[in-house]
């Protein structure tokens, strides 16, 4: 009975894990949408973008960012710097592109900045690039 609310260390590892990949797939299922014209070209008619001079970029960057962060947290390669961004990205859908109602309307994005600060603060793990590259310098 002590086990069930002592957490082992091989427990916490293989969540945090887990929760790095699940956070990672989604974010690049999000940001492979910078290559669908079609769709890129629908977030630009948004009422948030549609009078801004710099509407194409806006959109354009966040995607990408989407992407790139995605890829780093999947691979745990430079995942404090690509948590640090994603948690910059979501922040600014939350509270700009969105309304800022975080505890209903933009909840969706305002928990992604949640857990990228979880992983700001953990960094990858022992099963990430990061390790594996700072172990063998």
């Amino acid at each position: 009975m002590n086990n069930l609310f002592t957490a082992s260390k091989q427990w916490q590892t293989g969540l945090l894990t887990a929760v790095r990949l699940i956070v990672g797939i989604f974010m690049i299922y999000h940001g492979k949408e910078i290559f669908s014209a079609e769709k890129m070209q629908a977030y630009m008619t948004w009422d948030q973008f549609k009078l801004s001079s710099i509407a194409q970029t806006a959109v354009y960057a966040g995607k990408g960012a989407e992407l790139l962060t995605g890829i780093l947290l999947f691979l745990g390669l430079f995942t404090r710097l690509g948590a640090a961004l994603l948690a910059l990205t979501m922040g600014y859908i939350s509270f700009f592109v969105g309304k800022g109602i975080i505890w209903y309307d933009d909840q969706h994005p305002f928990l992604f900045v949640l857990l990228a600060l979880v992983f700001v603060a953990l960094g990858g793990g022992p099963f990430s690039l990061d390790r594996y590259l700072l172990n063998r310098q």
